[in-house]
């Protein structure tokens, strides 16, 4: 879901520092501005596209659809899609996915400090 071309090389200089640095790694699996976002509104448990969506109102279909797509791709999510009609697909995410619940937490306590000094 890059911008990257796979031969740029800028591509390629990413890929080794992930390699090489473990916040690098992490940061390419939860890059994205909705990402974190999205994580942390399934912290409370599975939504629907539909219920996702209303509570970003701010994101396009196609931008939560590729964010889906991401985080469901780097393991962070799964996708449930049951056999009914409608169709009916949920999101929750994975144990490792849950991992990410404290770093939300400080990642916001920081947040508000930064606002409280810009």
């Amino acid at each position: 879901m890059s911008n990257i071309k796979e031969t740029s090389t800028n591509f390629a200089n990413k890929q080794a520092l992930a390699e090489e640095c473990g916040e690098a790694y992490a940061s390419n699996i939860i890059s994205g501005q909705w990402a974190l976002v999205i994580c942390s509104w399934l912290m409370n448990g599975k939504l629907r596209f539909g219920e996702l969506k209303k509570r970003l109102p701010n994101i396009t279909e196609r931008m939560l659809t590729l964010q889906l797509r991401k985080l469901e791709e780097n393991k962070l999510l799964i996708r449930t899609v049951y056999a009914e009609v409608p169709p009916k697909v949920e999101y929750e995410l994975t144990s490792i996915g849950y991992e990410l619940g404290p770093i939300i937490q400080h990642l916001d306590q920081w947040a508000q400090k930064h606002k409280e000094i810009k």
